[in-house]
């Protein structure tokens, strides 16, 4: 038993302890120390540290014969349960204190990056990266080329998947770019689209989080470029937000 009291924080010589006073009847500290074989000096060091954790009481005894004088050191095991009232204790403390702590490792390890992902494969993989970015996304998309490379069928699924999440796409195309068969605002699909002015033309795909820039360029060139930063990311945004209010809810004429 006492390997199991090992396992939720106990040493090995306070677990033999403990479960010496448990099977004893208000034995002293040098009784103890003579059943579980440690010195009587280790032993007053491991009731003190049992003790201040609410597992032992010490009481003293009356003399005997009733004389004057001191009577005896006599421990007491405190009821178990204390074991897992300390262990609630604790999940209570790492509850409030683990959350923190995350938040200092990923600030930590939150250093920019980029990564280059090639070919129709590594657009695929980029695009359904953004799936798991925070709502909504901002996007420009060049909504031709994306028909092409990665295809309508992997839009589709895309769309499904951002709409499963409950993700909303805030989306800039250029006219050009567009095709007659393209996706409007719509609740169902959580997409509020605008077009932007003729004069701008968006060769490329981008979608902006919270802290990652996606780009995907057109089949020609074929590639994805994933940048993870903070900066990067609130950069666009603001420029996203500027392309934004200078273009239209429905397409130019």
């Amino acid at each position: 038993m006492w390997n199991e009291l090992v396992e939720i924080g106990l040493e090995p010589k306070e677990a033999r302890f403990y479960l010496a006073v448990l099977s004893m009847d208000r034995p002293t500290v040098a009784q103890v120390s003579e059943a579980i074989g440690v010195s009587r000096t280790n032993a007053y060091d491991i009731m003190k540290r049992l003790s201040r954790r609410g597992l032992l009481s010490v009481t003293e005894s009356a003399p005997e014969g009733g004389q004057g004088g001191r009577g005896r050191a006599e421990l007491r095991a405190e009821d178990p349960q204390r074991l897992l009232d300390e262990w609630q204790q604790r999940k209570q403390a790492l509850d409030a204190l683990v959350p923190q702590l995350r938040a200092m490792h990923e600030k930590a390890g939150r250093q920019p990056r980029a990564r280059y992902l090639e070919g129709k494969a590594g657009i695929r993989s980029a695009l359904f990266q953004t799936l798991e970015w925070p709502s909504p996304l901002r996007g420009i998309l060049s909504m031709r080329d994306l028909l092409t490379v990665p295809g309508e069928e992997a839009m589709r699924e895309y769309i499904d998947s951002r709409r499963q999440r409950g993700l909303w796409l805030h989306v800039i195309r250029s006219p050009e770019k567009d095709f007659k068969r393209g996706w409007p605002s719509s609740e169902r699909d959580l997409r509020r689209t605008r077009y932007a002015p003729r004069r701008y033309l968006f060769a490329m795909t981008m979608i902006i989080g919270e802290d990652a820039v996606a780009m995907v360029s057109s089949p020609q060139e074929n590639f994805a470029l994933m940048i993870e930063s903070a900066e990067y990311a609130q950069m666009h945004s603001n420029l996203f937000e500027v392309l934004w209010d200078a273009s239209s809810p429905q397409p130019p004429a």
